[in-house]
């Protein structure tokens, strides 16, 4: 496990990382671990997260989520926080996809809000509080009522942060009032519990009223950059926080113009690093959808294909 900050208990910057296939949509392994490395390496991410919605894991079985935490635990997690995502909208579930990811090496679980069966604000705290207790990692919820149909409400967000294994968000609520609301009172009280975005374009928004980081989608191309506009903000140089921001907006938002495993699939193939297709229901991006985003990522400087074979040996 990494040293841990306790301000940045996961670091400044996490990809969301897809989940490579083989032509058959079998896992390829050797992709997983060539994936991993670029994203650490080449992309400057401090942490990974293995099987949330990007790496589709409402189409993975559990004993696939075993296998790709094993590859990326393997492949970086000498130099890299690995966050297994094991949220489902089962308790029950979630805290034995906790227990198997914490006996796999991870180094902390992104915990969605249960979605579909829509609980209460009490069931949310119920929820989180037993995942919390079920292992000794650290959870970072991840709060995205667009999927999950149930927002943390405020109240719920302070009252968890109390906790002392629920250290962070991913805030992808959209409400940028009520996050800095929260993270005033987080600070008053002197909680230690982080917010990350967890939606590219609202980064530098959120990094203005406390944030301190990043849980990226669009970061398998911009990492290195988006690094660099999170450590300039951290130094006060707006300005040049604000350029690469607009260099990069084309990006944060391309990677959504349809579900964001299908764009990032499609973006690593036209940088020479397929990494196989999408399992239904998803499909792949259209013609369309592939060239905008390879134009945006054109404009913002990020299109060389990758200079070795792939995967790397």
């Amino acid at each position: 496990m990494r040293s841990t900050d306790r301000d940045r208990p996961f670091g400044r910057l996490l990809t969301a990382m897809v989940t490579p296939f083989a032509a058959d949509l079998s896992l390829d392994l050797p992709r997983v671990a060539a994936l991993a490395r670029h994203l650490v390496d080449d992309q400057a991410s401090d942490g990974l997260v293995v099987s949330g919605t990007t790496g589709e894991s409402p189409t993975t079985t559990d004993s696939e989520k075993a296998e790709l935490l094993s590859a990326v635990v393997a492949e970086v997690g000498d130099r890299a926080h690995v966050v297994a995502g094991v949220g489902s909208f089962d308790t029950v579930h979630t805290i034995d996809l906790a227990q198997q990811a914490a006996d796999l090496g991870a180094d902390g679980l992104l915990v969605v809000t249960p979605y579909y069966n829509k609980p209460p604000q009490a069931g949310l705290v119920k929820h989180f509080t037993a995942v919390a207790e079920a292992t000794a990692l650290p959870v970072m919820l991840y709060d995205i009522p667009h999927r999950s149909g149930v927002p943390i409400a405020e109240e719920t967000l302070l009252e968890l942060a109390t906790h002392d294994k629920i250290v962070a968000v991913k805030d992808a609520k959209g409400n940028l009032v009520s996050s800095a609301r929260v993270m005033a009172t987080v600070a008053e009280r002197g909680d230690q519990f982080a917010y990350y975005s967890g939606d590219d374009p609202a980064l530098l928004a959120l990094l203005s009223v406390g944030a301190v980081g990043l849980v990226g989608t669009s970061t398998a191309f911009t990492g290195a950059l988006t690094a660099q506009l999170i450590a300039a903000v951290e130094a006060g140089d707006l300005a040049t926080a604000q350029a690469i921001y607009r260099r990069l907006l084309p990006v944060y938002t391309g990677v959504f113009l349809t579900q964001g495993c299908i764009m990032v699939k499609a973006g690593l193939a036209a940088q020479g690093r397929s990494v196989g297709g999408v399992r239904a229901p998803m499909v792949e991006a259209t013609e369309a959808e592939a060239q905008a985003l390879e134009n945006a990522l054109a404009a913002a400087g990020l299109s060389g294909r990758a200079g070795q074979p792939w995967p790397m040996g």
